[in-house]
Formats: C-alpha cells, structure tokens, sequence
C-alpha cells in the first residue's frame, strides 16, 4: 500500500469554501488583537471580546467630584500618586474611555466607604449613613469596577493607570475588611508596576512626564506590602532597588514626600533579614540585634514632624507597632530577661509603647487618625491586645494614683470604639480579650456586645474565626509568657530569667498561677501576634 497516496477530499466549489475559511483563520491568527482601553468600540476587538458595558448612574458627577475632592484634601498628604490636573481631565473621559472609568471607579470605591465622606451638592446637608450600607456602595463599586476592568487586555500590556486601578482596589477591599481580596489585588498591583519596570532605577528616565507618580507610586507599594506582610506573615516581593523621590517646588508636594519617604525609612529598618526570620524560624536572633533595631525605629522620626496632623498619625502610630512586631519577635525568640537593663528586652516594654500611644492620640484628632481607615485601626488593636497579655502574665505594682498599663487599655479600648463609629470588629475583639484574659477588669469597661453576640461576630471573619482563637488565628503572645510570670513571683535568684523553650501545656496551671495561652510554645516559627 503506497502511504503517499493522497486521500481523496473535497472538490469543486466546497473545496474553494473552505480553502478560503483557512486563509481567514490564519490572517486571525496572525493579526495582534487590538485593545479596548479607550473607548472599548474598536471595530477591530478580537471577536469573542464584547465592549464591557457600564451600569447607567453609579457614577453620577456629583459622587465623582466629591470623591476626587476627598482624596486630594484627605489622602494626598499619605498618598502623593495621583495629579490633580490630570485626574480633572480623566474625570472627564469616563464616558469614552474605559481606562478612565476603571480608574475613576476604582478611586471612588475606595473613597466612598470612609466613614466622613459624603456626596457635596448644593444645599445638602451631610446625613450620617450606617457603615453597613456605606460598605454595600463601596462594594458595588468594587465590583463594577473589576468586571469592566477584566473586559479589556490590561495583564498583556499594563499602563501605569492599570496599577493605580489595581492599588485602588486593593485599598477599597482592605477597607471593606477583605482582607485576602486586598492581598491579591495589592500583588496584582505589584506585579504589574514590576511589568512596567518600576523596580528598576533604569527606567526612569530625566524629564518623563510620569516619572514622579510612578516613584511615589513603587513606595507606596512597598510599604503597603511591608505592612501587610508584617502583619499577615506574607513572603515579599519588593525590595528597595529604586532611589526615593526627589524634593518637590510646590510645598504641598513636599510636605506629602516628606512624610512618604520617612514612612519607607520605618519599614526598611524592619529589612529582608528581619521579614524572612519572621516568617521562618526565629533562632538566628540575638538581643544585640533586635536591640539595635528598636534603637534605630526610636531614632526614626524627628521629636517634631512640622506636617499635617494625618500624616503625623500614620508615622507615630506606624512607629509604635513596629516597635510591637520587634519585641513580639524577641519574645518568640527566647531574648527577653526579667533583670535586663535595656528596656527593650524587659517583659514590660509593650507597658512603655503603650504610655507613647496614649500621648500621642492625645494630641491628635480623632479626625486625623480616622482617615486612615482600618489600618491604623489594626495597628492599635495589636499594641492593645499586647498590653492585655502583659497584663495578665507579669506582676505589676503601680499606685492608684498613678497612670498605669489599666488606664492605657481604658483608652484604647475607648479610642477604638470611637473610630469608624464604633461598628469595626476590632471592637468586639477587644472586648472579647479583655473577658477572656483580664476577666476582673471586665466590669471596668462599658462592653457593648453580649459573649453570644461577640461570638457570632468573631466568626464572620475571614478563616472562620471563634471566640476560642486569637484574631489571626495564630498563637497567642500567652503562650510564651506563663511561665515567667510564674517563676518572676516564686524565683528568688537576681541572675535573671529568661524564657524557656517548654512551656505548660492549654488549660494548665504553673505553681498555681492560670495559664492563659491556649497553644503551647513549640519552639521556630511562632506567631505571636496577640
């Protein structure tokens, strides 16, 4: 049988048909798509590509200019990424542009769910509005926002607005309290500012139109993602390669540079080495280290910051928490001593921390801490649910007529009931760690939900938290302090204790005194976040 023989197959006309179908399939193949960003009603969209269509009257102008007005006024001090020139003009485009309206919708998705903002028309008043359905607008918004978004090609050929849009949505979920969907989209954002090659200082080129905002923009991400890794035990993927933003003419510009480049100082003192043993084993640490480190976050800021009070909210109140993370890392690695000289290594730091906070939010307007949403919000609830393990584990002796680690918790738990209205599940939270570990400070506090309230609220978030678990579902700092708090009131010995790698095991007692943890130091990878 000869192989080669050709088979028989279509003749005459139907073979023309289909020879020409092949030709065109092969000139669609060839053909690069073209894309929708602007305007999305190119004749030449790829087929199986429909134009996204918007929902008519979500972004009505008068909700637009109020949330580009907010922004300027509120975030741009913290947030130097946007022109205002240009946004005006892009405000002005969303109806062609579907780039314009992605970015104008992410930005008001973001805006809208801060609990002071409200939509500016003539003769209206401000109306105060239940943070349940403010969520449920930003939400919306969110949505609308993304599935437009994902309408058009942005992965293959991103622009600098596709990572304003993506860093906007990561903003609007963490706001939202989704925290996982603000964790994707935040490395979304990243990892199209690395497609755009904004970790390289080689392409940032003199006289680029868009140099600064990309500039800003990288710093942004980074500290964005250092505090979030910090608090969530996340891997990192950028690093300090570019140099910091040049001093801005226009005072505005330079106030608000200022404040971004003495954020990213804070976090690059909490550097590489110290956000990989943080996540992995903590026995390469020694109390030199972690000393100096808390040396360096001390010295950071200046004692006077000459900016706007947002702006001295973010830094002071950042400063404080990381000086937690170093000492909760301490604690997890054995360094702490019950005799040491250096303040930072005693058990009772968190106690001086908490002195600073309370200073520090006393001089400020609820306002400027406000604005900054939920993260400032978390950073507070972790020093405050420190404080309460300190409190509950390490003897302290303070007279009634002095200020005390009893008053700073007094008022964090009031600070953080007054923030976003009260309706943060950071509320319950505390209230839940303070009946659970401080059981006979309870009365002292006016609890605003009932334990089967409190528990149903825990279990609302993300991984199924309950009432039994700390509110990252991760070890608490009691684990690791039971039993100093045992052996400092039963050990006469002035050499000094330190902590030791066996702990009590949940539900036990050490020579008599309740043990609070509920998981049992291991040893290596401990979180110890409260």
């Amino acid at each position: 049988m000869d192989i080669l023989t050709p088979k028989k197959g279509p003749k005459g006309s139907r073979a023309k048909v289909i020879s020409e179908l092949r030709k065109t399939q092969e000139h669609d193949l060839t053909r690069p798509p073209s894309s929708s960003k602007d305007g999305g009603d190119s004749l030449d969209a790829p087929l199986g590509s429909p134009v996204p269509t918007r929902t008519p009257g979500l972004l009505p102008a008068d909700t637009v200019r109020s949330c580009v007005s907010y922004f300027f006024e509120n975030f741009y001090p913290t947030m130097p990424i946007l022109d205002q020139g240009r946004i005006e003009q892009t405000m002005k485009e969303i109806d062609t542009k579907t780039e314009a309206y992605c970015l104008i919708g992410s930005l008001c998705s973001f805006v809208v769910i801060q609990p002071d903002f409200h939509v500016q028309t003539a003769g209206d008043r401000p109306r105060t509005t239940s943070v349940r359905r403010v969520f449920a607008q930003g939400l919306r918004l969110v949505e609308e926002t993304l599935r437009v978004w994902n309408g058009y090609d942005h992965k293959d050929s991103p622009t600098l607005t596709d990572v304003l849009i993506a860093f906007f949505l990561s903003a609007a979920y963490f706001g939202l309290e989704k925290a996982n969907a603000a964790w994707i989209h935040l490395r979304e954002a990243i990892t199209l500012a690395q497609l755009l090659g904004m970790h390289d200082e080689a392409t940032y080129k003199r006289g680029d139109a868009d140099g600064d905002i990309r500039r800003h923009l990288f710093w942004l991400l980074y500290v964005s993602e250092r505090g979030y890794a910090l608090h969530k035990h996340r891997p990192l993927a950028l690093h300090a390669t570019i140099e910091y933003p040049a001093p801005a003419e226009d005072s505005t510009d330079a106030v608000a540079i200022t404040g971004l480049i003495r954020l990213c100082d804070l976090f690059r003192i909490i550097d590489d080495t110290f956000s990989r043993v943080w996540n992995t084993a903590r026995s390469e640490c020694s109390p030199i280290w972690l000393s100096n480190l808390q040396r360096q976050l001390g010295e950071a800021l200046p004692e006077e910051l000459n900016c706007p009070e947002a702006q001295e909210a973010d830094l002071r109140i950042t400063q404080q928490w990381l000086k937690i993370v170093v000492w909760q890392m301490s604690t997890a690695s054995g360094c702490l001593s019950s005799t040491s000289t250096d303040a930072f290594m005693s058990f009772t730091y968190p106690i001086d921390v908490s002195k600073e906070i309370l200073a520090i939010t006393s001089r400020l307007s609820p306002q400027a801490i406000e604005v900054h949403g939920i993260g400032l919000i978390e950073k507070l609830f972790d020093i405050a649910c420190t404080l309460i393990d300190v409190m509950s584990c390490v003897p302290l002796e303070t007279a009634s007529f002095e200020v005390g680690p009893r008053d700073y918790l007094i008022h964090f738990h009031s600070l953080i009931s007054t923030l976003r209205r009260g309706e943060s599940r950071y509320v319950a939270l505390l209230e839940g760690k303070i009946r659970d570990t401080l059981p006979t400070m309870a009365s002292a506090f006016t609890l605003s939900l009932a334990p089967a309230s409190l528990e149903r609220m825990l279990t609302q978030e993300e991984g199924s938290m309950s009432s039994n678990s700390s509110p990252y579902n991760s070890p608490t700092l009691m684990s690791s302090l039971p039993r100093f708090a045992a052996l400092q009131a039963t050990s006469s010995s002035t050499s000094g204790t330190t902590l030791p790698n066996a702990l009590p095991l949940p539900g036990t007692s050490l020579a008599g005194s309740p043990v609070y943890g509920r998981v049992p130091y291991q040893g290596g990878h401990h979180r110890i976040f409260p």
